[in-house]
C-alpha cells in the first residue's frame, strides 16, 4: 500500500490538461487564466494627480515666491490645462486628473489658502519637490509588461487589471463537467421519507458544494444502488458524458462493492487503490483512454470529504493549469498521539499564536462517519505514520477546507 505523497505523485503524472476557451470578463470570476494579461499602455497612462489641491511648478516656489495666480480648475477626465511659461500660475486640481502641462507637483488644499483668484502656500511648507502628489506615468507598469500571469484563479483584483488593460474577454481554462455519484441501497434523497434502516444523502451534497466553492460549478449528482446491472448501465452513460467522475462508496472489499471490477470492465485503468492513510484508506483513482478522471472516494463522510481536499481539488487545479502555491505548514498547538502505521489526516482548528503565527488545535472526529465533527474545524494536517506522540510545536502541512 502506498502513502499519500506517492499516491499524489502517481495521480499528478496521469492528469490531462483541460482545454481553453474565451469568456466575457463579467463571467470570469473564479476562472483560471490561461493567457498572460499585458498592459496595453503605460499604467498609469498619464501623470495622475493623487490629491485635491493646486498644481504648479516646484522650481518656481521659494520663501519669497509663495503666491500664485489660479488660472482655472481642472476635474478628472478634463483635458489638461497648460501653465504659462513664467511659472506664476497654478491650477486648482482634483484627484485623478491629468497633471497640467508645465506643472510637476501638487500642493494639497490644507497647506494653502486662497483669496481673490490667488493661492498662497502656508508658511509651514518650506519646500516643494518635483513629483509631490503625482502618480507618475508608467510608474506601475510599462506598455507590454506582464501584469497578471497565466495560472491564477481570477478574483476581483485580477479582473480589475483586465478591465484596466482593455481585456473585455479573457482566455481561461474550460470548466470540467463533474459527476458526483453516491452509491448504496441505504441512501435516500434529503427531502424523502427516511426509514430506520436508511440514511439521508449528505456525502454527494457536501462534495458538490465544496466543488462549487472551489470554482467548479458544472456538477451533477447521481445515485446508484448496489445492483450490478444498474451500476453497469448508469456508469457507462456517466463516463461518456462527464470529464471527471467522483464515486462515493463501493470501493472496499465487501460483497456489494462492485465498482472496481465494473470500472475495469469499462476501460478505466486503475492507477492506485488503497492509500496508507486514516481516514480514507480505500481511496481509488484511475483514468480511461479518453483522459476521463475517475476518483472513487470512501463512503464514510469524513473520509470522502478529506480525500476530496487531499487529492481531487489539487488534481482539478493542476488540470486547469492553475499555478499552485507552496503548501502551508502550521504548528500543533497541543500534543497529539496515535498508534498506527498509517498517515493521519487530522482535522484541526486554527488559532493565532503569541507572535501572530497560525497554530493548529487537534480536533479529531468521533469516527470517520461523524461528519458533524468537522463543523468548526478549518482543515486538516497530515501527520506521518506512527505510532508516536507529536508534541506541541510539531510542524505539519495543512489543507484548508476552503
Amino acid at each position: 500500500m502506498i502513502f499519500p505523497a506517492e499516491a499524489e505523485k502517481l495521480m499528478r503524472a496521469h492528469l490531462p490538461v483541460f482545454g481553453s476557451e474565451t469568456c466575457a470578463l463579467g463571467e470570469a470570476q473564479g476562472r483560471v487564466l490561461r493567457e498572460d494579461l499585458r498592459g496595453d499602455r503605460d499604467l498609469p497612462p498619464f501623470d495622475r494627480v493623487m490629491l485635491d489641491g493646486y498644481a504648479l511648478k516646484a522650481a518656481k516656489f521659494s520663501a519669497r515666491k509663495r503666491t500664485f495666480t489660479i488660472s482655472g480648475i481642472q476635474a478628472a477626465g478634463m483635458r489638461p490645462f497648460r501653465l504659462g511659461t513664467e511659472g506664476n500660475e497654478c491650477v486648482e486640481i482634483a484627484t485623478g486628473a491629468v497633471l497640467p502641462v508645465g506643472a510637476d507637483c501638487v500642493v494639497p488644499y490644507e497647506e494653502t489658502s486662497a483669496e481673490s483668484g490667488k493661492m498662497t502656500v502656508k508658511p509651514s511648507v518650506t519646500k516643494l519637490r518635483k513629483g509631490d502628489g503625482v502618480h507618475r506615468r508608467g510608474s506601475d507598469h510599462r506598455q507590454g509588461d506582464v501584469i497578471v500571469r497565466a495560472g491564477v484563479a481570477l478574483t476581483g483584483r485580477e479582473i480589475a487589471v483586465a478591465a484596466a488593460v482593455g481585456a473585455s474577454r479573457v482566455v481561461v481554462a474550460q470548466l470540467p463537467k463533474i459527476a458526483v455519484v453516491a452509491t448504496g441501497d441505504e441512501l435516500v434523497e434529503v427531502g424523502d421519507p427516511v426509514a430506520p434502516h436508511q440514511i439521508r444523502r449528505s456525502n454527494d451534497v457536501a462534495i458538490r458544494a465544496a466543488l462549487i466553492q472551489a470554482g467548479y460549478p458544472r456538477v451533477e449528482r447521481f445515485h446508484l444502488h448496489d445492483m450490478r446491472h444498474e451500476i453497469e448501465h448508469m456508469l457507462w452513460h456517466i463516463i461518456a458524458e462527464f470529464d471527471v467522475i467522483l464515486v462515493i462508496g463501493g470501493v472496499s472489499k465487501g460483497k456489494f462493492d462492485f465498482l472496481p471490477a465494473e470500472l475495469d470492465a469499462q476501460g478505466v485503468r486503475k492507477i492506485f487503490q488503497g492509500v496508507a492513510q486514516r481516514p480514507g484508506k480505500p481511496m481509488w483513482f484511475g483514468v480511461n483512454p479518453d483522459g476521463k478522471l475517475v476518483f472513487a472516494l470512501p463512503g464514510n463522510p469524513v473520509s470522502a470529504y478529506t480525500c476530496l481536499h487531499r487529492y481531487v481539488l489539487p488534481a482539478l487545479a493542476q488540470a486547469s493549469g492553475r499555478v499552485e502555491r507552496p503548501r502551508e505548514t502550521v504548528k500543533l498547538a497541543a500534543p497529539f498521539a496515535f498508534g498506527s502505521k498509517l498517515s493521519y489526516l487530522l482535522p484541526v482548528r486554527l488559532e493565532a499564536g503569541a507572535s501572530g503565527e497560525r497554530h493548529a488545535v487537534p480536533d479529531p472526529s468521533n469516527t470517520s462517519g461523524d461528519f458533524s465533527g468537522l463543523v468548526g474545524t478549518d482543515g486538516f494536517v497530515e501527520l506521518p505514520p506512527g505510532p508516536r506522540e507529536f508534541l506541541a510545536g510539531f510542524t505539519a502541512p495543512f489543507w484548508p477546507w476552503t
